[in-house]
């Protein structure tokens, strides 16, 4: 059966909560594509619905956009929509926004050749426009001696003045005459009759470098044909200098004149709320009606998600907390921007070249300030199969955006939704296995003891993991472990049971022996065994000595003691053994009351007494010295000899631990007295403890009891 470990469960776990952001942020930005090929497409069905609309109605265009053959800027005008009434007074301030609109015209369009003509002499600047039922024109003309016109007189010619053809809708030809006797109100007379025209209506200023000129009249006077002319009349010069937007001495030669059809107009306001910026563009790229704002064409993607109000907490702490996250990474679309490519009177870009060919077409296009995207799509329109212009139809991408930020936010929710629940699964699921380890670390440490001896089972786990085959290795090991672990701590009973018979055989056939007379070389030999044997029945005998403390202590009833007597007893016994050695005794003047077995302690001092004799220094004294300190009797035997080796002062008082050399070795030793120190000390609730001593010339043996206050 396939099994899945722990690493392979966190990796698993780690790959699916790193791989779910990432597919989610994915789909968003595929979804953002598949969003845009639908906004183009649905762009496109737009300009086409409203081409179809268009498509066999010659009447809704003029004749004009057919019988040119190209149109020229300067020569053939276009009125472009105003989006307020110019006030007539010649100071211009209301074209103030149509600057960049302004057609400059110099000596490239004067009547006469005049190779020495200055700028100066005589030039212009000139657009029309239109708002409702009239047609603005504006002249800022530039000439170094204004002529007025002789208030005495009738002629309107031989003065600085502005004349005007135009071609009515009913085909004539008519000409017109502004002349200023002084700056202010002016009218146009009719140049063959000098009847005045009050329809035509004019303000004139001069100014420092010549004089400004508004007009205005009724779009019902126009047909599909218009021109002007400054004539320039100086003091001294027999001849005027004529510059003009076409010739007008020849109706023929005159410039076209377009107006946005506001037939056109009417069809375009029926999509105004399709949520496009819309414009119609005849065959020679000029725009025959606008409609919409491209800052408001976000198209019908972004219907309905306009922020709404707060209601919940839950969207509170989304729009105060979550989104000023999400928006360190998203970006906002920007609804300010700058549009500033297109000129109607000559609308440019590829996809309207392939629809006036007949082909619908789409591009994508940044704004000069790289704030927003636009899409713009183009529909042919059809008369008599002949494409006669064109819909085109623009958008920006803030609503697919708007979209896809939206859908970024729940993907981010989502995202923080899982990584928490991951982030808290991860986090039981980790405590879960601490917890595990943890408690087989405890069962292992209690299963052993400190001094390496097996004291209990470890409890398996039947789990099928690597913490499971961790805790059935650490049974199957401490069991072996407890089981060899028997076999050595009953070993030393065994042998010294085992060899007492045949030792005590030995001693009595060698004792039978030396009951003989015996040569010198025999006896030699008698002797010597002899000695061996008795070693090794004090071998025998410091084997079942352990033993059998150990078996003492598990039986022994504690009765209450003055540990003082026991200490001076012990000491005076000492000091008649050996004679020889020097003691010096410290204790304490009041009673060190002990509960536990005075027999033990006496055993007790006797090993680090013989311990301290094997190990001092000739001629130094042993120190032995008893205090109390807090609720602790404390017991230290010093001498000045060989300090212990580094690395062993925590393992001297195991069993079988000794650190004898062969030189200073004796008499046999199985590392069992200090042992017998460690078992005393346990059965008195007390510590031992070794450590070399502050001068580094020996080496302090610590015993610490806790004194029975009751």
């Amino acid at each position: 059966m396939l099994r899945f470990g722990l690493r392979s469960k966190f990796i698993l776990l780690s790959c699916f909560l790193f791989l779910l952001p990432w597919l989610g942020y994915e789909y968003v930005w595929e979804m953002e594509k598949f969003l845009r090929q639908g906004q183009e497409k649905t762009l496109v069905g737009t300009t086409r619905a409203l081409a179809t609309a268009l498509h066999e109605r010659p009447a809704l265009f003029d004749s004009q956009t057919n019988f040119l053959d190209q149109v020229i800027k300067g020569r053939d005008l276009y009125a472009y929509n105003l989006s307020n009434p110019i006030q007539l007074d010649g100071k211009l301030s209301d074209w103030q926004p149509y600057q960049s609109l302004f057609w400059h015209y110099d000596e490239r369009y004067l009547q006469t050749n005049k190779p020495d003509h200055q700028l100066e002499d005589l030039s212009f600047e000139h657009m029309v426009g239109k708002y409702e039922n009239f047609l603005y024109a504006v002249f800022k003309v530039t000439d170094d001696s204004v002529v007025y016109r002789a208030k005495n007189t009738l002629s309107l010619t031989r003065n600085d003045h502005l004349q005007i053809m135009l071609k009515t809708p009913q085909g004539e030809f008519k000409h017109y005459i502004v002349a200023a006797r002084q700056d202010g109100w002016i009218n146009a007379f009719d140049a063959q009759s000098k009847t005045p025209i009050t329809k035509i209506q004019g303000y004139f200023v001069s100014t420092e470098t010549g004089y400004n000129i508004e007009l205005r009249f009724p779009l019902t006077m126009l047909g599909n044909k218009l021109g002007f002319a400054i004539e320039d009349w100086d003091q001294g010069k027999p001849e005027p200098q004529t510059m003009s937007t076409s010739n007008l001495q020849n109706p023929n030669d005159i410039g076209s004149v377009l107006v946005p059809s506001p037939e056109i107009n009417r069809i375009l306001k029926g999509m105004g709320h399709s949520g496009s910026r819309i414009w119609v563009v005849d065959n020679h790229h000029r725009v025959l009606a606008q409609s919409g704002s491209i800052h408001h064409a976000d198209g019908v993607w972004a219907d309905g998600l306009n922020d709404q109000p707060a209601k919940t907490w839950w969207q509170r702490f989304e729009k105060n907390y979550l989104h000023p996250l999400y928006y360190k990474v998203l970006t906002r679309p920007e609804n300010e921007f700058l549009d500033t490519l297109h000129d109607v009177a000559a609308m440019q870009g590829t996809h309207i070249g392939k629809a006036l060919s007949g082909t619908p077409a789409s591009s994508w296009r940044l704004t000069p300030d790289n704030k927003a995207v636009i899409l713009s799509a183009a529909y042919p329109i059809w008369i008599q199969d002949k494409v006669i212009g064109a819909v085109v139809a623009e958008e920006t991408t803030n609503g697919v955006r708007t979209l896809r930020n939206k859908s970024l936010e729940k993907l981010f929710n989502v995202i923080l939704a899982v990584m928490l629940i991951g982030t808290v699964t991860l986090f039981f699921f980790a405590s879960r296995i601490s917890s595990r380890i943890r408690r087989l670390r405890d069962t292992a440490e209690q299963a052993i003891d400190a001094q390496g001896r097996v004291t209990g089972t470890i409890n398996y786990s039947d789990s099928n993991d690597e913490i499971g085959d961790l805790s059935r290795s650490f049974a199957n090991i401490v069991s072996r472990l407890g089981g060899y672990t028997n076999y050595l701590e009953t070993m030393s009973s065994r042998l010294s049971h085992e060899l007492r018979t045949p030792v005590a055989v030995v001693r009595s056939s060698l004792e039978n022996l030396q009951m003989q007379p015996q040569s010198e070389l025999s006896q030699k030999y008698l002797d010597r065994a002899s000695e061996g044997v008795e070693r090794l029945g004090k071998i025998i005998t410091t084997m079942s000595e352990a033993t059998r403390l150990e078996q003492s202590i598990q039986s022994a009833e504690a009765e209450p003691f003055d540990l003082r007597n026991v200490i001076n007893g012990c000491m005076q016994g000492y000091q008649l053994t050996y004679a020889k050695q020097q003691f010096s005794l410290n204790i304490c003047p009041q009673p060190l009351l002990l509960s536990g077995a005075p027999e033990f302690i006496a055993q007790l001092l006797d090993k680090l007494i013989n311990n301290a004799l094997e190990f001092s220094v000739e001629d130094s004294a042993i120190s032995v010295s008893l205090d109390q300190h807090d609720n602790e009797a404390l017991l230290c035997v010093s001498n000045l000899g060989p300090l212990l080796p580094e690395g062993l002062t925590e393992h001297i008082f195991d069993s079988m631990v000794s650190v004898r050399s062969q030189q200073l070795q004796q008499q046999p030793h199985l590392g069992l007295g200090l042992y017998i120190v460690r078992l005393v000390c346990e059965y008195h609730k007390g510590t031992v403890s070794a450590a070399n001593n502050q001068q580094a010339d020996g080496v302090t043996f610590t015993v610490r009891l806790p004194i029975n206050n009751n």
